[in-house]
């Protein structure tokens, strides 16, 4: 058994290696598919429980493809042209102003639309915005990754992980409120200092605001927009009724997806081919992954500690458990650290202020390293597609920090507040 056991943290642990530092440049699906597969064949987990575990993960890939159409979309229509023009317009060629413009609507797509939809969405309308104003890009894309986790847990579907986390004892959006209102804006506002002071070398030029033939937002553009409006409806509408958000997320990309390609009269493959499908196997990677970790025993250990702890001091526990989670969570990132969290909080039947400390480690920690959440992952997919490219020791030099001044303040936010 003991030998069983460290071969499937063995295996978990080079597959993890593996997403993060990407040898030979290979895709990080590619190592997490890779470690699933030998839990398999080495019978350290069984096929059906394999297949299993990839299913649980159902709700995260229809709420990814739901976004990623979106996202395509939105930019073979030239959205983010658009959004680029009224970004640097706004700017008043000021680099540090532009730097904000982009800080608060990253801070509003996360909210009301999940971090997700913030790596996907807003990242190539940031790209877009800073070639318009003629600057270094990687300030105002380091912004877009930052944010997307910063700005996680102001609502349940700020992030798909919340919901992973609560399962069935997600409380209501006013409980949520009360818990979560305080650390977050704690963490957007120390985030965004943090950023500001780390980056002001950066930040200290202006941009080519130079006036020119105004774009125009066509109809398909316009079309997109508001189904992307319609869809933040439709998630908040979702979450108030305690529904999976995958289904719904799914649907209105499709039906955007599929106006705006009857109306231009262009064929589906235009948009498919585009769409970074290799997340999905990712995904169903790190579930297995963490089925293989579940079969070890480690979970209701991990939950006995926990209920020990919370019985001789609340307090420490809240504490302790955010900063654990937040550095399990770029270890193994943040998606099967929700789920490795949930179990142990609900076995362990953790208070909803403890709960609340795991989840901001879990939304906020991952902001240390550049594989501590799908979302930041996803933000590395899409700066590879514009030509940009970010190593893990760079992300990791800025991550140091950025988040643990942010992590703090947010746990400290929370002990303020009564349970």
């Amino acid at each position: 058994m003991f030998s069983n056991n460290a071969a499937t943290w063995g295996i978990a642990g080079l597959a993890t290696v593996g997403v993060i530092v990407r040898p030979w440049n290979l895709p990080e699906y590619i190592w997490a598919v890779t470690g699933a597969v030998l839990l398999i064949a080495f019978d350290l987990l069984p096929w059906r429980d394999a297949v299993a575990a990839a299913g649980k993960g159902t709700d995260v890939y229809f709420f990814l493809i739901g976004m990623m159409l979106l996202a395509e979309v939105a930019r073979k229509e030239g959205l983010f042209e658009w959004l680029a023009e009224q970004a640097v317009r706004h700017s008043r060629n000021s680099a540090s102003r532009l730097f904000s413009i982009v800080y608060a609507v990253g801070t509003l797509v996360t909210i009301f639309l999940s971090n997700d939809a913030t790596a996907v969405v807003l990242t190539p309308a940031v790209y877009a915005a800073t070639r318009t104003a003629k600057v270094e890009p990687l300030p105002y894309l380091f912004a877009c990754a930052f944010i997307a986790n910063a700005a996680s847990f102001v609502l349940p579907i700020s992030n798909p992980a919340n919901l992973v986390l609560f399962g069935t004892r997600m409380p209501t959006l006013l409980e949520w409120m009360h818990y979560f209102l305080l650390p977050s804006i704690a963490a957007i506002a120390a985030t965004f200092i943090m950023l500001r002071i780390s980056l002001r070398d950066s930040l200290l030029g202006g941009v080519d605001g130079r006036d020119g033939e105004r774009g125009v937002l066509t109809r398909n553009a316009a079309i997109v927009a508001a189904g992307i409006g319609v869809t933040a409806v439709v998630l908040l509408a979702a979450s108030a009724f305690g529904m999976d958000l995958g289904i719904p997320t799914f649907a209105c990309g499709a039906v955007v997806t599929a106006i705006v390609l009857l109306l231009g009269r262009k064929s589906p493959l235009s948009v498919a081919r585009d769409i970074s499908w290799s997340v999905l196997p990712l995904v169903a990677g790190l579930f297995i992954l963490v089925e293989g970790l579940n079969r070890t025993g480690v979970l209701p250990a991990l939950a006995q500690e926990l209920k020990r702890t919370a019985a001789l001091s609340p307090h420490a526990a809240s504490w302790g458990a955010g900063i654990v989670t937040a550095i399990g969570s770029n270890l193994i990132n943040n998606l099967p650290m929700g789920l490795i969290a949930a179990t142990t909080t609900q076995a362990a039947q953790a208070s909803h202020h403890i709960t609340a400390a795991v989840l901001i480690g879990v939304d906020l920690g991952p902001n240390l390293s550049v594989t501590g959440s799908l979302a930041t992952i996803l933000w590395l997919i899409a700066l590879r597609r514009e030509g940009e490219q970010v190593g893990a020791l760079r992300f990791l030099r800025l991550g140091i920090l950025v988040m643990p001044p942010a992590l703090i303040l947010s746990l400290f936010a929370l002990s303020l507040i009564a349970a």
